[in-house]
């Protein structure tokens, strides 16, 4: 019985790091796909803050 419940415990890790890894390549993909409008959205994120910090 115990060595049943160790290996269950060992199986369920070896899904979470396999769930990670494949939310990590979404994460990446979507970075590759949408790299233009997310560098457009920083500068643009920058330039106001620029901007506001003349001010003060």
């Amino acid at each position: 019985m115990l060595k049943t419940m160790k290996s269950f415990v060992r199986e369920e890790d070896g899904i979470g790091t396999v769930e990670m890894i494949l939310i990590l390549v979404v994460l990446i993909g979507l970075v590759l796909i949408f790299k233009k409008q997310l560098t457009d959205l920083v500068n643009s994120i920058f330039k106001t803050i620029n901007d506001k910090a003349k001010q003060v």
